[in-house]
């Protein structure tokens, strides 16, 4: 999950404040969701998935089909 949020953040050119404040939340938190410290509430996965104009699954899980936890 980390990796993929990283991927999304550097391939957008966004530094982790800038993510934190479109989700409202904290850098902190945010940088722990990427570190894999964290793992994001259902609110906040739908709102990194908004924020990115992808899915929840596509972030959050190793693939649709199985839909287990990266």
């Amino acid at each position: 999950m980390g990796n993929k949020l990283l991927f999304l953040r550097n391939k957008n050119c966004l530094t982790q404040q800038e993510v934190a404040k479109a989700i409202s939340k904290t850098t902190s938190y945010y940088g722990m969701l990427e570190t894999g410290k964290r793992k994001p509430s259902i609110e906040v996965a739908y709102a990194l998935a908004k924020f990115y104009g992808s899915t929840v699954e596509e972030i959050f899980f190793t693939n649709q089909n199985n839909f287990k936890l990266n």
